[in-house]
């Protein structure tokens, strides 16, 4: 469960982190590019609260 929670945690700072350079990117492109990640990375996230809400519930 550690692990999950880890995991957890970390791609919801990526995905602040891409959040926060798009806000500060200057060049349209990159901001896309990074709006784009920080969404995988945001899914990512998502989708370990329902392993672990799964997890748990077992």
């Amino acid at each position: 469960m550690t692990e999950l929670q880890d995991r957890l945690e970390r791609f919801e700072t990526l995905t602040a982190e891409c959040e926060l350079i798009a806000k500060l990117a200057t060049d349209s492109t990159k901001r896309e590019f990074y709006l784009r990640l920080g969404e995988q990375y945001r899914q990512l996230a998502v989708d370990i609260r329902q392993a672990i809400t799964t997890t748990a519930a077992a």
